[in-house]
């Protein structure tokens, strides 16, 4: 199984990384893959690809909760690097309205830019999104952006906006959400089939039932195969395959 979206470099997962990483691939998680946050982020991640090449592979990008005033210098920053590193996609990017509507603009304006790096790259994006759709999906719509593809991460959206984003090209990320009980989560995407679906954790954060408000860690991935096999009424054993499928195209896409 592949989790593709998992922050590893999380300070919860040192100084133990190598119990985690033991516990991870025993749980039957071949790759684990890491978006990045900011600037400050970035020499954590690298280090973990490093020690832990071909299971770790990095993104690179400036979360939309981290963009403020001084966006455009962290920006150029990253960009600095990602002239000199090879990633996986430019991750995690995009918007986030839930806290804070300051930034706004600037969270746009960084969006698009880190996009063009994508387009110009031929690599996917690797999209946050939360009480934002209306917009993410405004600017996703334009012409300039049709050859973009990738996950939207921790899809949190309504049914309409699933069908728009997987008509897009875009893979929803499912990840411990859809355990909860309360969760809307697939009456929104019950209806997207699993060729736009891939697995996710957002380790260390939204753990799966029965380990919610504990720290969340990648080993947990079957739990979340287990409830979208159980909730699409296919075996777990072609589920897995099917989102892996999914994964590996984006993988693929950007030479890995």
């Amino acid at each position: 199984m592949i989790d593709t979206h998992a922050h590893l470099y999380d300070p919860h997962f040192q100084p133990d990384i190598n119990q985690h990483i033991t516990e991870i691939q025993e749980a039957g998680v071949n790759e684990v893959w890491l978006p990045n946050c900011d600037l400050a982020s970035w020499d954590q991640l690298v280090e973990l690809t490093t020690k832990f090449p071909h299971f770790v592979l990095p993104m690179i990008g400036l979360h939309p909760t981290y963009v403020k005033e001084n966006y455009i210098l962290e920006l150029q920053g990253l960009e600095a690097l990602l002239e000199k590193n090879k990633v996986l996609a430019i991750g995690e990017i995009g918007l986030d309205y839930y806290w804070d509507t300051t930034y706004q603009k600037e969270q746009i304006k960084a969006f698009e830019r880190q996009c063009h790096w994508a387009l110009d790259r031929k690599i996917w994006i690797d999209v946050h999104c939360r009480k934002a759709y209306g917009d993410l999906i405004r600017l996703l719509k334009k012409p300039e952006y049709r050859n973009l593809n990738g996950i939207i991460h921790c899809f949190s959206g309504d049914y309409r906006e699933a069908q728009t984003l997987a008509s897009l090209g875009f893979k929803l990320g499912v990840g411990g959400v859809i355990t909860y009980k309360n969760t809307t989560l697939f009456e929104a995407i019950k209806d997207i089939p699993l060729t736009s679906i891939v697995l996710e954790t957002d380790s260390p954060y939204l753990s799966p039932v029965p380990f919610r408000g504990k720290p969340n860690s990648p080993k947990f991935i079957p739990i979340i195969a287990q409830k979208l096999a159980d909730l699409y009424q296919v075996p777990l054993s072609d589920l897995i395959e099917i989102t892996n499928q999914n994964a590996q195209i984006l993988k693929t896409m950007s030479g890995y």
